[in-house]
């Protein structure tokens, strides 16, 4: 194993290295570059190269999408970012701050939902009297064919 000292602490890293440390598979490092998540630079072999604070940038994505932070959220908290260093733990608060409020809207929707499909698959197609999901007065036609779910506040 390779020892830390001044000369490799600020060394860039591949995105071969950068997949390793980070459990991502380079085509994904490669799609989050393509969607503006992350920045490399090109040495003079054309190859990227990522600063070493773009594995705590990968962490934060992964956790972000795994509480179901869509890519475009993640997309513009990081960059808020500062480029020059790796984000702390404030910047992380600061960032899960955000994205709370999303969550609980989601997990009330999602609980109001389940809560209510013991008695319709949420369409109509059961009963257009008794379904709670149902679309009074078709006011969702103009969002395209399907089921659509009229929100309850």
């Amino acid at each position: 194993m390779a020892k830390l000292n001044a000369s490799n602490a600020y060394k860039e890293l591949s995105v071969g290295e950068v997949a390793k440390r980070s459990g991502v598979a380079v085509s994904t490092l490669h799609f989050y570059e393509s969607k503006g998540l992350l920045k490399s630079s090109r040495n003079s072999g054309n190859q990227r190269r990522y600063p070493r604070g773009v594995l705590r940038r990968v962490a934060i994505i992964k956790v972000a999408q795994r509480t179901g932070v869509p890519l475009s959220a993640i997309k513009e908290a990081l960059s808020t970012l500062p480029e020059g260093r790796a984000p702390n733990a404030a910047d992380w608060r600061r960032l899960s701050e955000q994205w709370k409020q999303v969550l609980d809207d989601r997990i009330r929707k999602l609980t109001q939902l389940r809560d209510q499909l013991d008695d319709c698959i949420g369409c109509g197609c059961l009963s257009m009297e008794d379904c709670p999901l149902r679309n009074p007065w078709d006011e969702l036609a103009a969002q395209g064919p399907g089921p659509r779910l009229l929100e309850q506040d």
